[in-house]
């Protein structure tokens, strides 16, 4: 029965790249993996020992957090993003946010004759989560020119997941507005919102991009790089009541829980910027070293200016780029992973540490 369900789905992106990584692998002086993105820096002190404190949690946790967590989560969308009036009904924990991503139109009732839609190139999680239900999907370049009719989920990505490319105040208040006229939900996903730079972007849950009314908006975040807790699965969810409040209710009866202590270490991560900041400047370091070393390589480098990722091409089949660059024991992700626009790209990941970043730019 599980090959029903199975068989909705994509072949996993990340298999194709083995034997790229087996070349890169084989490079005298070891793999620079530029691939998949995952945090290599330590946790935060201030984390850890929350986390440790905690460790003594013998007792089921609740799905929307304890009220600590909750007065975190809505204290930085009120310092962090500029929310007004954010109450513990605006917001709802998550174990992490692929998991979200993935079940959502599911969680949200959506099936065949639905339809969602997500930019056109785009963290591949968006159409997995549509097949899961087995709902349309669909890309767009700007998303008020797609029908209306039957789209029911709507996906922004600001900064986005490949390319960095930051959605401006103006552009993000425009399709708010498109997407209430047509009622159409709103989810934008912003786990990359604290790594501008070459632009400083913007929440949908700004008074000036949505009039000072939630209704038909939720945005995701995560502390998985802001943080380096990817390992911690540890996000939440701020918006519409509305559509938050069910959400908790499915959520109850599945038993998507954050464990205890991991409530206990976002209560810290939330409640300090110190270690945001001393994180932001590693990557910001290493990104100069490394975008110099593309560009002089040949590589053009297009839109870029947020997330942890480099978007950039040779003006060749992004599999091509991929060898190349394997032989030099260095492993970046093809752009086709995110659509077939993205087929002459690669995008090239800011998480590996400074030695392993001064191999990749001592060989480029």
């Amino acid at each position: 029965m599980s090959s029903v369900v199975s068989d909705r789905l994509p072949t996993f992106p990340w298999d194709k790249l083995e034997p790229y990584k087996k070349t890169a692998a084989a490079h005298p002086g070891g793999i620079v993996d530029l691939s998949v993105g995952t945090p290599v820096d330590p946790v935060p002190e201030l984390i850890r020992k929350a986390l440790i404190d905690a460790a003594d949690s013998p007792g089921y946790p609740t799905v929307w957090g304890t009220p600590a967590l909750r007065d975190a989560i809505t204290g930085w969308l009120g310092r962090r993003l500029g929310a007004r009036d954010v109450t513990h009904r605006h917001v709802l924990p998550i174990v992490g946010s692929k998991e979200l991503v993935a079940w959502l139109p599911t969680q949200l009732g959506l099936g065949p004759g639905d339809r969602v839609a997500y930019p056109r190139l785009a963290y591949p999680t968006y159409e997995v989560g549509a097949r899961l239900a087995r709902a349309g999907y669909e890309v767009y370049d700007d998303p008020t020119e797609l029908d209306p009719e039957g789209l029911k989920l709507l996906w922004l990505n600001s900064p986005s997941n490949p390319t960095g490319r930051v959605l401006s105040q103006a552009e993000l208040t425009r399709i708010v507005a498109w997407a209430r006229e047509h009622g159409v939900l709103l989810f934008s996903d912003e786990c990359y919102l604290e790594l501008g730079w070459e632009a400083d972007p913007v929440s949908v849950l700004h008074p000036d991009v949505n009039g000072g009314s939630y209704d038909g908006i939720v945005a995701v975040h995560s502390l998985s790089k802001r943080s380096n807790l990817a390992g911690y699965r540890a996000a939440f969810l701020a918006g519409d009541p509305a559509v938050l409040a069910p959400l908790l209710e499915i959520r109850k009866h599945g038993g998507m829980m954050t464990p205890a202590p991991t409530q206990a270490a976002v209560v810290a991560a939330l409640s300090d910027d110190t270690h945001v900041h001393e994180q932001r400047e590693r990557y910001l370091a290493r990104r100069e070293v490394l975008r110099a070393a593309l560009v002089g390589h040949g590589f053009r480098i297009e839109h870029s200016e947020a997330s942890l990722y480099l978007w950039a091409t040779r003006d060749e089949s992004c599999w091509a780029t991929v060898a190349h660059l394997a032989d030099l024991g260095i492993l970046v992700a093809p752009g086709d992973f995110y659509g077939t626009a993205g087929e002459k790209f690669v995008r090239v990941a800011l998480t590996a540490t400074d030695e392993r970043v001064g191999a990749a730019v001592a060989r480029l």
